[in-house]
């Protein structure tokens, strides 16, 4: 991985340019007192400051070599973490240091290791008992990139899930009201989410692409730091994308109703399948959404009882898709041709038929008498 990262030329080339000129970018406007203001590429929760600027406390290595080391840091910790939790013969751990190199070099170049690591340390704390420790952890990352909170959607009912939910609310609270008073605008994000279309590699983006093979007139256009579709009936799929999120939560607010059985597999199974639903259906399903995938699905091989090792196991091929698709053929993909929409069925397939069997293994495994 850092060997792609230093050549940083397999498919279109460039992905640690995000990191050297994005990240950088917004490294000195936070190092300056304020968030991004007006910038429509900003749509990460206040938190998400404090990683950017993270790297700065190395500055004698300069950003870009400071960023990728926390990267590896980040990435250290959480193969660490899952070493010692693992009760299923190291599978967990292997599926982390094995599955997150089919990414190639992305990984080392995005922040979403370091999200994934509060996710899965909150879900190892909450099976050690610490649902107070989890659930800060989950909150600050909720902080960082909103998804971490799902990590708390199985906790056991009664006073571990009060304790996981209420610690998690006073560390999101606490670090919101921190930045609130040293930033101006940390909120800013919010304006520009609702504006977002349907990115080229998302399920809709995926289906106006096979559209756009049949005839349809759309086109592709860089947007919101992303390549989206436009034309006529993208707002559609766009609202059809937004129905089928309320649908997922429904589904997961039901299995929580009906659930019964709450065994040390639970939570972590529950976080997965909530991250999966929210994944198929989002306008977005940028690559590095693998990561937090195969994280989850890592704590999820760390007990034998998982009701999910075959879910685990479809993200594999899934993450291997998903380099093909950027950047190894991404020029095919921006062009719609058959090539590259072949290559997003497959990998899209593979997370639709991942979220239905997790689904539906979910629910046996914890609804029975």
């Amino acid at each position: 991985m850092l060997v792609l990262l230093w050549d940083d030329s397999l498919g279109i080339g460039g992905l640690g340019r995000e990191v050297h000129v994005l990240y950088r970018h917004w490294y000195e406007q936070l190092a300056a007192g304020s968030y991004p203001a007006g910038d429509v590429t900003w749509q990460y929760p206040p938190g998400a400051g404090l990683v950017i600027l993270a790297p700065g406390l190395l500055a004698p290595l300069g950003y870009y070599r400071a960023f990728v080391g926390l990267t590896l840091l980040a990435d250290a910790a959480v193969a660490y973490a899952l070493a010692r939790a693992d009760r299923n013969g190291g599978r967990g751990a292997w599926l982390w240091v094995g599955g997150l190199p089919l990414l190639a070099h992305l990984p080392l170049a995005r922040y979403d290791v370091v999200v994934t690591a509060f996710a899965v340390l909150a879900l190892l704390a909450v099976r050690a008992r610490r649902p107070g420790l989890g659930g800060a952890l989950a909150g600050v990352g909720a902080l960082v990139k909103v998804w971490p909170v799902l990590a708390l959607i199985g906790t056991d009912r009664g006073p571990v899930t009060r304790r996981a939910w209420a610690s998690a609310a006073a560390a999101a609270a606490g670090l919101l009201g921190v930045l609130l008073l040293v930033f101006p605008n940390p909120l800013e994000f919010l304006r520009h989410q609702g504006d977002r279309g349907v990115q080229i590699e998302s399920l809709g983006g995926t289906a106006l692409s096979l559209a756009r093979l049949a005839g349809w007139p759309g086109a592709v256009t860089y947007r919101y730091g992303a390549f989206e579709l436009t034309g006529p009936y993208v707002s559609s799929v766009a609202r059809l994308a937004l129905l089928l999120t309320v649908a997922g939560f429904g589904w997961l607010l039901a299995w929580r109703l009906r659930a019964r059985r709450w065994g040390p597999a639970v939570p972590a199974d529950a976080a997965l399948t909530a991250v999966l639903l929210f994944t198929v259906t989002s306008r977005v399903i940028s690559p590095q959404y693998l990561i937090w995938l195969l994280g989850l699905a890592a704590v999820c091989l760390t007990r034998r009882d998982t009701a999910l090792r075959p879910v685990a196991l479809l993200l594999l091929p899934a993450a291997a898709l998903s380099t093909l698709a950027y950047p190894v053929l991404y020029e095919n993909v921006l062009a719609v041709d058959p090539l590259g929409c072949a290559v997003m069925v497959a990998r899209n397939a593979l997370l639709i038929a991942a979220t239905l069997l997790a689904c539906r293994r979910l629910w046996r495994s914890t609804t029975g008498p």
